[in-house]
């Protein structure tokens, strides 16, 4: 069975930093893409940032140059370094994994960036 338990959230002054983590158990991490996704109230959950298991990147337009997703596959661990927080990052920041074993996601970690 695949989990993924997040950990990293909390409540920051815009300008501030966080570092969200996610470990992953059940499967085998580096066959896995991983991604991070932000939903707010009464919207979807889009994707964030996501690394491929070949390690390419990618991220949304709005946080580029200000969030960094890296892994550690020796670790089975997916990180997002985010930085210069501004309000409009607030949400709660769900970890997936899509590969071999399937979709799956986290339980979620809130972020709250006051300005």
């Amino acid at each position: 069975q695949v989990q993924l338990v997040e950990s990293g959230g909390g409540s920051v002054q815009a300008g501030g930093s966080l570092r969200l983590s996610c470990v992953a158990s059940g499967t085998i991490f580096s066959l896995n893409d991983m991604g991070w996704y932000r939903q707010t109230p009464g919207k979807q959950r889009e994707l964030v940032a996501g690394v491929s298991r070949r390690g390419s990147t990618t991220y949304v337009d709005p946080v580029k140059g200000r969030f960094t997703i890296s892994r550690d596959n020796a670790q089975d661990t997916v990180y997002l370094q985010m930085n210069n927080l501004k309000p409009e990052d607030s949400g709660v920041y769900y970890c997936n994994v899509a590969g071999p074993s399937g979709n799956h996601w986290g339980q979620g970690t809130q972020v709250t960036v006051s300005s």
